[in-house]
């Protein structure tokens, strides 16, 4: 049987997707990426925000007309909304053959089964306390040479806009030795770099262990033979130790990237959306990552147009960003998603004034991008390679300070053959917007 998966939302459903990709592929079956030639087609689903939502509705109908005019026997919907709607999936999508929630990837085979055999509409829904595994023969689908690596599933912060903890359960730590386990197996399949993912991976090793774990995980992960950088993503300004800041100075293979999800810098908004930090805490968190790692890169994502934001209020945030200069940032406009507190709070902001505060913030960091940019010029960086571009002689390729898919590209300049995942020392000549140009030293 021939499968063809469509993977919507984060990376931390992309590392959801390849678990099933393993079970499948041990299970015999083979895959494709034609929807026409698929017997089988599973939409592993996000419902994250109302576009989200959205495009994964509108992705779950389409491959439903494949059971019209193409070979596909079974359409499965796994992930966020199955696991938030699936009675309204049963009900209003009847060419849906089998639903998977959050924490059963591993029912893959069960349900895809169940649903060829015609045996009714195969179901997998564990208990969002159980924690699937992700150590058992994953299919990576990033190129190879880097790899996301999830260790933890769920939140327990309950931030008043976040529907996660409804939909992915409490906060679970994947234990140290799969993770290392797991590190050791795609290093063994090419993967030179690993990214660090959960909802948020700062309290990792909190439930398991009692107490923060992360720096030792970093020390675990850097012993494996073949990985060479290892970035974090989705680390809670709050919970950023002295003990991890000194891990992500002193191990080389820890690339001097944190991505720092701080939402807003008015206090009055932060305490409104339930986050656990004021704008003192975050400059003084920033402070000392920069004053320890000067070369430190920082991701940060916002939200525009909270219930009950200001127009000072939002000014506020547009001071702070233009003062804190981070190296990488997204702005969201803020969706209102239903059985949040968010959402039923009064002083909804319209969609157009979301829209514009977002457009601002987005032109002040443009401009704050483009003149990093331009410092870069003249520096020599390492670059890791990530592909050809056709009838030319450049090279794709990302520095420490961009992790893929959200951040910048440089490209390479040569006519030396070099392979995607290969590490090379480049000198910038150029920086063209958000990217980098530059030459082989």
């Amino acid at each position: 049987m021939k499968v063809m998966f469509v993977s919507l939302g984060c990376d931390k459903n992309l590392v959801d997707t390849e678990v099933m990709l393993g079970h499948l592929n041990n299970n015999g079956f083979t895959f494709t990426d034609d929807e026409y030639e698929a017997e089988v087609i599973v939409v592993n689903s996000c419902c994250f925000i109302g576009d989200a939502k959205e495009e994964s509705i509108n992705t779950i109908l389409q491959m439903a007309e494949r059971k019209v005019d193409a070979k596909c026997k079974a359409l499965i919907v796994a992930g966020c909304l199955a696991e938030r709607y699936r009675n309204e999936i049963k009900e209003e999508i009847p060419e849906v053959d089998g639903l998977i929630g959050t924490a059963s990837f591993e029912n893959i085979v069960e349900v895809v089964n169940k649903a060829l055999e015609g045996k009714g509409k195969g179901e997998a829904f564990e208990p969002l306390t159980k924690l699937a595994r992700t150590d058992t023969g994953r299919v990576i689908t990033t190129g190879g040479w880097y790899s996301y690596l999830k260790i933890a599933e769920g939140c327990d912060k309950h931030c008043t806009y976040c529907i996660i903890p409804k939909i992915r359960g409490n906060f679970r730590s994947v234990p140290m030795e799969r993770l290392v386990k797991e590190a050791t197996e795609l290093a063994n399949k090419g993967v030179k770099e690993l990214i660090l993912v959960a909802q948020e991976t700062t309290l990792y090793g909190v439930d398991i262990y009692g107490k923060k774990m992360l720096p030792e995980l970093l020390k675990e992960l850097c012993k494996v033979i073949g990985i060479q950088w290892i970035r974090i993503l989705y680390c809670y300004p709050e919970e950023i130790t002295d003990e991890l800041i000194e891990v992500i100075k002193n191990e080389p293979k820890v690339c001097h990237y944190l991505d720092i999800p701080i939402q807003h810098a008015d206090d009055t908004v932060l305490k409104r959306m339930g986050r656990r930090t004021n704008q003192e805490d975050l400059r003084r968190i920033i402070g000392k990552l920069r004053e320890e790692i000067p070369d430190i890169a920082l991701r940060t994502t916002l939200i525009s147009g909270f219930p009950g934001e200001t127009q000072e209020q939002h000014e506020e945030l547009y001071r702070f960003v233009n003062e804190m200069e981070f190296d990488r940032l997204g702005v969201f406009a803020y969706s209102p998603e239903e059985d949040t507190a968010a959402a039923k709070l009064p002083d909804q902001i319209d969609d157009d004034v979301k829209e514009e505060r977002r457009d601002e913030l987005m032109e002040l960091q443009q401009e704050i991008a483009f003149e990093k940019a331009e410092d870069m010029i003249g520096r020599e960086l390492e670059v890791i390679i990530e592909g050809k571009l056709p009838d030319a002689n450049a090279y794709t390729g990302r520095t420490y300070m961009d992790a893929p898919n959200v951040d910048g590209l440089v490209f390479v300049i040569t006519d030396e053959d070099i392979m995607s995942g290969a590490f090379v020392k480049v000198r910038i000549t150029k920086a063209q917007e958000y990217d980098l140009i530059g030459e082989i030293v």
